[in-house]
């Protein structure tokens, strides 16, 4: 029998529009459904949303029917469809007036709106309000498309299992059940389930009381209380499950954590550590996200060592990040990063980088831009680790604090009327900024807050010769302090002076850019090996810059980059190699023929203007292209070898033309040419990535940085290294300390070497079935062949080659897995450790233990 689904067979009758009906209505009374589990008191069905407005309903048996008031008795293979809804037994009785079904023997329903199946014995289900009551439930439902989309953690094609000896349906996403289990995996041989005399299962969260988590039929876990979000809209305040790991410095650990939900936007972690050979750590997490990308972080660490000195590391850490966005033209930003101890995140780090680093840096602007020019305030702290505290002598560091800094700068601004054939005409620019500034280091501090006003206006006037580019620019610069330095004397410290100084620079800057050298390789016996055509591009560059006025360089006190200004005359000259490939010009995406034209477009290659290339027919987007290879060379050529008197023999030099060119000192005496700056990519696939980045001092014939990265990865493996050489004029020195035989009198200069090599391997990822394993490693290869000899002691020194390691397993089931890490450091004496961290993942559900997710190596 058919009631309104299919108009074109049969005459169809549609039911009658009722209001919804009362509670006395709806409930089902135990009496008359048969087998009731016991006389425990379970809820009756009753619907907890909107009932939903009356639609046409099909009928389908092949068995008898009969109606009776608005009764159908339906028998052998009964099907009801309503809407997204399927009602499937042996038997119904269906009341077309309530829309409710009474069924028995092999009852099936399915509900598409969530994909929710229950297959039961018998029960009650009205269509109209997705409410029921079954029996003997088997069952799975998938909520997933309520969630949006989250980092990729491990998960199958199950949806959410379950089974009951009663389930309570009370609306389209909800429903209990009673003597029952929950999984994620499939019921033949489920790995895992979650078992519990009661299931509360919404459109926001799946929770129980007292249930037990059994693995392989073993009970494993007792849980007085579990919740799984299932809307990501919704979030419960609640403890998170307990962490247990062993480090070979600090024991034996265990921790807790306490998630607060402030409201919809903002969430509180609070919780702690307990080391069995340290003592406690605290850690603090709050998080808010606002409208578009208003956001604020706020994360405290710190750790209570109870150990002795020199053992004692204790310290703390407080990193906030935030940003607010007024408006698209009005923005506040901020990092602030506090750290009470050097050698506390050293100890306590996870992050290998991160333990290594010396520098902290804080810093907080707003700023706001309209026509073309954009008005800043800066507030920012720099904390540099000079020495660590080593026995007794404490830690040295220097710190410059910029509180705050105001500015105002412009983009090029036309100056009407001043364009010609060859010109759109001049163009003006301004930074200005005026900034409060304070340094303190050892043996050195500033006296309050110095003020310094900085104005720089620049003129420019481009011209375009055919296919030449030339950029001649004229920049005047005026700068005030409030306080200057007394250049430093044989055995004397720097000392600050509370006389003013200003210093005036003319700067003329002329840039010229030929037109690029372009050629391509047509198909032959070398591109045929890969192909595709391959277009080779060189674009030569020459800038010549004439900086003079700074008369007074050793008087200024430095805080940034501005302070470094000097005289300089020189010309910079470089070339920049790029190759391309694309498929066949007669062979495209679409099987078209394209033009060369199209090939790296925006990249400056010119049109291919040959014969046979006008002669195709042009197409739209069909020539695909990629950048094989990037090269580029720089160097600069110093008419000015002593830089206006300014650089200082035997000591680094770091003036602003310099740090312009490389981040690399290598001014330690007057000198004509600056080092070759080299940078190479190479990108032969997408499988493949290279690159080799060095400065090469042709003087001191030497690699004063050689740089090299190589990543690899084909399906599931992965590798990747990196290679880092450095041999400069050191970061830090010593000024003026009391010679030594074999020194320059009055100075020594210390050198920053070292080489070091980082090395990562795997296979698999998180998400893959079966197993994945990877390892990574630095190692620093200066200490790879020496050894140091205790004549007094007759003993023999090796240093450490290794840094860090660690090594990664894991293997997911069907419906689980597994992941277990070692974790190695050694940093000298505070740090020698060694950790294991695990983690057990259930899939479609979540992740237990102490290996986060960010720390994976895949």
């Amino acid at each position: 029998m058919l009631l309104g689904g299919f108009r074109g067979l049969l005459s169809a009758q549609q039911m009658t529009t009722q209001a919804p009906p009362s509670a006395s209505t709806v409930t089902l009374q135990a009496s008359t459904l048969p087998d009731d589990p016991d006389t425990r008191s379970f809820p009756d069905a009753r619907p907890v949303t909107k009932t939903l407005a009356t639609d046409l309903v099909s009928i389908e048996s092949a068995g008898p029917q009969t109606y009776k008031a608005g009764v159908y008795t339906l028998d052998r293979d009964v099907v009801i469809l309503y809407r997204d809804r399927r009602v499937q037994a042996d038997h119904i009785e269906y009341d077309s007036n309530a829309g409710e079904i009474t069924a028995t023997g092999h009852l099936l329903v399915t509900i598409g709106e969530n994909k929710e199946r229950i297959a039961a014995s018998h029960g009650v289900y009205n269509l109209k309000t997705s409410a029921g009551r079954f029996y003997d439930v088997s069952g799975s439902v998938d909520m997933g498309h309520l969630q949006p989309v989250r980092p990729a953690v491990y998960s199958n094609d199950s949806p959410f299992l379950f089974t009951g000896r009663l389930v309570v349906k009370t609306g389209p996403h909800e429903f209990d059940v009673y003597d029952g289990t929950v999984t994620s995996c499939q019921f033949d041989k489920p790995d895992w389930v979650l078992t519990a005399a009661h299931f509360s299962v919404d459109a926001q969260q799946a929770r129980a009381h007292n249930s037990t988590f059994r693995l392989l039929n073993v009970p494993i876990l007792f849980l007085p209380y579990v919740t799984r979000p299932v809307d990501s809209g919704h979030r419960e305040s609640g403890f998170l499950i307990p962490t247990l790991g062993y480090s070979k410095q600090r024991g034996v650990y265990t921790g807790e954590q306490f998630y607060v939900v402030l409201n919809r936007s903002a969430d509180l972690t609070v919780g702690a550590e307990y080391y069995s050979a340290i003592g406690f750590s605290q850690v603090a997490t709050l998080r808010y996200r606002g409208p578009n990308l208003d956001s604020l972080t706020m994360h405290y660490s710190g750790v209570l060592d109870r150990r002795a000195a020199p053992l004692n590391h204790q310290g703390e850490e407080v990193v906030v990040i935030g940003r607010y966005d007024k408006s698209e033209a009005t923005r506040a930003a901020m990092s602030i990063d506090y750290l009470s101890s050097y050698i506390y995140r050293e100890a306590f780090s996870d992050n290998f980088n991160q333990a290594v680093t010396s520098d902290i840096v804080s810093t907080a602007y707003v700023s706001h831009h309209t026509h073309g020019m954009e008005f800043a305030g800066l507030a920012d702290r720099y904390q540099g680790i000079k020495l660590i505290a080593q026995g007794n002598l404490p830690q040295q560091q220097i710190n410059i604090f910029h509180a705050p800094t105001l500015s105002l700068s412009t983009v090029d601004h036309l100056v009407p009327h001043t364009g010609n054939a060859l010109s759109p005409g001049l163009e003006v620019s301004l930074e200005s900024t005026a900034a409060g500034l304070k340094r303190s280091q050892p043996n050195f501090v500033t006296s309050g807050i110095v003020e310094r006003f900085d104005l720089r206006p620049e003129v420019t006037y481009p011209i375009f010769a055919g296919d030449w580019k030339i950029l001649p620019a004229i920049t005047a610069r005026e700068t005030l302090y409030t306080r200057s330095r007394v250049p430093a004397i044989q055995g004397q410290a720097i000392r600050e002076s509370r006389d003013g100084l200003v210093r005036s620079d003319f700067e003329f800057a002329l840039g010229v850019k030929a037109p690029v050298l372009t050629r391509t390789f047509r198909p032959s016996s070398l591109t045929r090996l890969i192909g595709t055509e391959l277009r080779h591009t060189i674009a030569p560059e020459l800038t010549y810059r004439l900086g003079t006025g700074v008369s007074n360089f050793a008087r200024v006190l430095r805080f940034d980059a501005t302070d470094v200004a000097s005289n300089t005359n020189e010309a910079e000259y470089g070339v920049t190699q790029h190759i391309y490939r694309r498929a066949s010009r007669r062979v495209t995406a679409a099987g078209l023929p394209c033009r060369t034209a199209e090939v790296a477009t925006g990249s400056g290659l010119n049109t291919d203007t040959s014969a046979d290339a006008a002669a195709l027919p042009p197409t739209s987007k069909g020539c695909p292209s990629e950048e094989l290879i990037s090269w580029r060379f720089t160097q600069k050529y110093f008419f000015d070898r002593t830089f206006g008197s300014a650089i200082v023999n035997n000591r680094r030099n770091i003036f602003e033309t310099t740090l312009n060119l490389s981040g690399v000192a290598f001014l330690t005496e007057p000198r004509e040419i600056s080092p070759l700056i080299s940078r190479l990519r190479v990108r032969t696939s997408a499988h493949t990535d290279i690159e080799w980045d060095f400065d090469l001092d042709t003087g001191a014939r030497k690699f004063t940085s050689s740089n090299v990265f190589i990543d690899l990865h084909q399906g599931p493996a992965f590798a990747a290294l990196s290679y880092a050489r450095l041999d400069a004029p050191g970061r830090f020195y010593t000024q003026n300390p009391t010679p030594t035989p074999g020194s320059a009198a009055g100075v020594t200069s210390s050198v920053s070497d070292f080489n070091q090599l980082r090395v990562l391997l795997g296979y698999g990822s998180p998400v893959k079935p079966g197993l994945s394993i990877a390892a990574n490693t630095g190692l620093d290869l200066k200490n790879l062949y020496g050894a140091t000899s205790l004549g007094a002691t007759n003993t023999t020194v090796y240093p450490r080659l290794l840094q860090y390691a660690t090594v990664q397993a894991s293997y997911n089931w069907n419906c689980c897995g597994f992941d277990v890490e070692y974790r190695k450091f050694e940093l000298g004496s505070v740090r020698n450790d060694g950790t294991v961290r695990f983690s057990f993942t259930l899939a479609n559900i979540g992740t237990a233990g102490n290996l986060r997710r960010a720390e994976r190596l895949f």
